[in-house]
């Protein structure tokens, strides 16, 4: 079955995810209409597609001949393309959803479980080939997590278009969390935050959390994820931002460790020595998500677990600011 879909904004992911996806999976996906903030990107896009453009996220939504809407970026309009979905009973696949304002995820997820359409949210991490593996290797050969190390660096960047990067850099921060617990295959109970915060005070440089997975209350009996995202490189120190990168992720576990480089570079130790695993072959993660949101659509089981992941994720974070601000340990509550 192929699916009719609107594309509803067209954001930084657009050329080297969302687009080479769409043309892949043409036999699964026709793009009929586009609604874009900026019209030069819609015309574009309508143009290489053969859609049509349309005035409104609520006209798109409400066209009979749209089966469900790919949001693909960002925008003014936040949630209320979801909103505006759930009215006309269409699925959406979302690639913005970590960047929503928390005070309205709470409403979102209420309607998208009245609605009962299916929902997928963009993850890109948890479908990364090297992702996928090392859940493969947990059950086979390394065995449960107990200690994972999340570390992103980057150069400081100007934004500007309110689509590029969430303020802070949330969004990084949030999908890290998101992938620490996929990895992990449970919630923590307990986060604790830190803040640095740079010279002028307003916006913080680096933000690091330690996550407690413990399946009771005393700590340090599960697994710990420690977490940090730093942006505190000047952009023109070239060779800096690329001296020694970490690992993306690092995974101690019961029986060997292994080292993540996205999206398909796995390194694993054990009894036996060292492994390096290079996934290129794999299908790339853009069409591996646009192919699982097909498959929930066009089943007869609603998908929207992936929201609820999301919103999730969401909260831990703003657990973690809290600590950060009160300098303890907060709960994470069910």
């Amino acid at each position: 079955m192929k699916l009719r879909v609107g594309v509803v904004g067209v954001g930084s992911a657009w050329e080297s995810r969302h687009r080479l996806a769409l043309l892949s999976l043409s036999d699964r996906f026709e793009v009929r209409a586009v609604c874009c903030d900026v019209a030069q990107r819609a015309e574009q896009v309508s143009r290489e597609f053969h859609a049509v453009v349309v005035d409104g996220y609520r006209s798109l939504s409400a066209r009979e001949d749209i089966d469900a809407i790919l949001m693909l970026a960002p925008s003014w309009y936040g949630a209320l393309p979801i909103l505006a979905a759930c009215d006309a009973g269409k699925a959406v696949y979302c690639a913005a959803a970590l960047d929503l304002d928390a005070d309205r995820l709470l409403d979102v997820k209420d309607r998208l479980e009245e609605s009962g359409i299916a929902f997928m949210a963009e993850l890109p991490r948890r479908h990364a080939p090297a992702t996928l593996r090392l859940k493969e290797l947990i059950a086979t050969k390394l065995g449960q997590p107990k200690l994972l190390f999340c570390h992103r660096r980057q150069p400081v960047i100007k934004r500007g278009r309110p689509d590029e990067q969430l303020q802070d850099g949330s969004r990084d921060y949030i999908e890290l969390v998101d992938w620490c617990r996929y990895v992990i295959g449970r919630d923590p109970t307990s986060v604790f935050g830190v803040t640095h915060r740079g010279s002028s005070g307003a916006q913080s440089d680096y933000r690091m959390m330690s996550l407690d997975f413990s399946s009771d209350a005393s700590l340090g009996t599960g697994p710990l994820a420690q977490i940090s995202c730093g942006e505190y490189m000047p952009a023109t120190w070239h060779e800096a931002i690329g001296f020694r990168p970490p690992a993306a992720l690092q995974v101690a576990c019961e029986r060997g460790i292994a080292f993540i480089d996205l999206p398909e570079t796995l390194i694993w130790f054990d009894e036996a020595g060292r492994h390096m695993e290079s996934l290129e072959s794999e299908r790339p993660v853009g069409e591996q998500m646009l192919t699982q949101f097909h498959r929930s659509v066009t089943s007869l089981l609603r998908k929207s677990t992936d929201f609820d992941d999301a919103y999730r994720a969401v909260q831990i974070v703003l657990g973690a600011q809290r600590s950060a601000e009160s300098g303890v340990r907060v709960l994470i509550d069910d």
